[in-house]
């Protein structure tokens, strides 16, 4: 098959999944080699040939989601990885490998064909050391522009004193740099204003009161998540970092989200029992995070603390105690084991399955209070309604996933798309609103809070009945985990912000070679841009906002 016919995309992608030899004849003599990873078969090409490779996979194969960015470094070589996917169907995959050499690390960008490679190649970039040729902005995004070196480099000296330079601290604006021709004036926005919800830094651009342009800056809250976790073993020592991401909590969200990478990785099952413990308790967490993100987008809406924000938390204080009840812990719980859970529902189980009811028998009266407050206040729908436009090609381009996705009318969730746990043998259904702004944002959380009730209140009627000599919490797992060397594997999770990846890379140790976390936070900040342009001051507040995002997972 020629490149100049391609063949139709229903040739690539089958009933039994990707077709990767008929992708192989798409692709061509761009094709060095062929990689097996256990989410996916990969394709490895030249570096300068990355651009029309990952169109003709984007055009003509219908891959329009580029999840994922992973950067590395071998002894002799460094390597990107992109790992791309359907909207319309998460489980067909498909990875690009892009070798270079260590003496010239430089790769072609992917940014023309996917924005999503925007911020990621400059993660890469900072952390690892590849340089992207063409890159629209290759700078670094979570260190200082001083920065010496890459911290995720293998010769890096972490001990080794970084020196700036005297002029690096010279006042920017010392001078008059007032221009008569242009009305536009430069101002900074956090990184400790309340309404950047954490340590964000805006630089904002603005025509009047209207915005011309804004570039986050987040490298404010650098947290060394992926270092950790390479530096410690599979079995015991990572899973209590996950919970520090997202700190909404999403914890168990988070934990799943690696357990299910390093099952797949080591070939590890889960007792169905579990898998029901888990989906509780993770839909669980996103209601407590959704409550979370409501308070917060009212109170930076029109300033209600008194009443909306105080109700979200009296309701997310109700949601902990159940949480606590189950982990043993109100945020950073560490209760998901490989192959299971810590332990067990508490003693005794019938008051923690009437607490849970109790709550849930009451929500339906609660999310009223709030759309009586909220969704039909005039004052509300004034500053919410068509602002923060983001339409569902520029959602996707960004990789923007979870409600910001969905409130622009892109009909995805992992949960359903890439069916893990117990939620395909549930009935609920995914929130998707079409209004594409921020009133559509806040309407899916609200949506998705009554959905995760109703998967609760499903899996409390399976626990309920459940055999006591079926209650198998943990599968055996071996103490000390040692995955075959050179094994690969991305798996995400439907978290409360979207999709929440792992990518590791074992080399036949207890501990990963390479541990990459693709944050849905991360790719969806990269669209405040995108939603801000053009609008009032107000609105970009409002935007950001809408994203409910968490600098703890950001700035990884």
């Amino acid at each position: 098959m020629s490149l100049e016919e391609p063949q139709p995309e229903s040739t690539y992608v089958t009933d039994e999944g990707v077709d990767y030899d008929a992708l192989e004849s798409l692709l061509g003599a761009h094709v060095l080699g062929r990689e097996t990873h256990l989410n996916a078969e990969a394709f490895v090409i030249r570096p300068d040939e990355v651009q029309e490779v990952l169109g003709l996979l984007k055009d003509e194969a219908g891959f329009d989601y580029l999840s994922c960015v992973t950067a590395q470094e071998y002894e002799d070589r460094y390597e990107s990885i992109y790992h791309l996917k359907k909207y319309g169907d998460m489980t067909r995959e498909v990875g690009v490998v892009v070798p270079v050499p260590r003496d010239d690390p430089v790769s072609q960008t992917a940014a023309p064909v996917y924005k999503t490679a925007d911020w990621h190649e400059r993660e890469a970039y900072d952390l690892v050391g590849i340089e992207y040729e063409g890159h629209p902005d290759l700078r670094r995004i979570l260190l200082p522009e001083t920065w010496q070196g890459h911290p995720l480099g293998l010769d890096y000296d972490q001990d080794k004193p970084q020196i700036v330079p005297y002029r690096e601290h010279v006042n920017p604006i010392e001078g008059d740099y007032r221009d008569s021709d242009s009305d536009t004036m430069f101002i900074n926005i956090g990184p400790h204003h309340p309404a950047t919800h954490g340590v964000l830094h805006l630089k904002a651009v603005l025509d009047g009161e209207q915005v011309v342009d804004v570039d986050p800056d987040i490298g404010y809250l650098h947290r060394c998540e992926e270092q950790m976790c390479q530096q410690s073993t599979y079995r015991h020592q990572i899973m209590p970092y996950p919970d520090r991401w997202d700190y909404a909590p999403g914890g168990l969200m988070n934990e799943w989200a690696y357990a299910r990478a390093v099952e797949d990785l080591a070939d590890i099952d889960v007792p169905e029992y579990a898998q029901v413990i888990r989906t509780m308790g993770a839909e669980l967490c996103r209601m407590c995070s959704h409550m979370l993100a409501l308070g917060t987008f009212c109170l930076d809406i029109y300033g209600d603390f008194t009443a909306i924000f105080m109700y979200a938390m009296r309701d997310r204080e109700k949601l902990q105690s159940i949480l606590e009840d189950l982990t043993g812990q109100r945020m950073m719980f560490n209760y998901l084991r490989l192959g299971g859970v810590a332990w067990d529902l508490p003693e005794p189980r019938e008051e923690f399955f009437e607490k849970t009811r109790d709550f849930l028998e009451d929500l339906p009266v609660a999310t009223q209070e709030y759309h009586d407050l909220i969704t039909s206040n005039e004052i509300f729908q004034i500053r919410t309604v068509g602002t923060g436009v983001l339409p569902p090609e520029a959602a996707k381009e960004y990789g923007a996933t979870g409600p910001v996705a969905r409130a622009s009318g892109v009909d995805m969730d992992l949960r359903r798309d890439d069916p893990y746990g117990y939620y395909d043998e549930l009935d609920w259904e995914v929130a998707v609103e079409h209004g594409c702004d921020n009133y559509s944002r806040l309407l899916v959380r609200m949506r998705e809070v009554e959905q995760s009730a109703k998967i609760v209140e499903q899996c409390i009627d399976l626990l309920e009945e459940w055999p006591e000599e079926d209650r198998e919490i943990q599968s055996n797992v071996p103490r000390t985990l040692k995955p075959d060397p050179d094994t690969e594997v991305y798996r995400g999770v439907e978290a409360a912000k979207g999709e929440l990846g792992i990518y590791m890379r074992s080399d036949g140790t207890a501990k990963p070679a390479r541990f990459k976390i693709r944050s849905p936070c991360f790719s969806n900040l990269s669209t405040l841009g995108e939603m801000a342009e053009g609008e009032y001051v107000a609105d970009l507040i409002a935007s950001l906002g809408s994203l409910d995002i968490i600098l703890g997972e950001v700035d990884r």
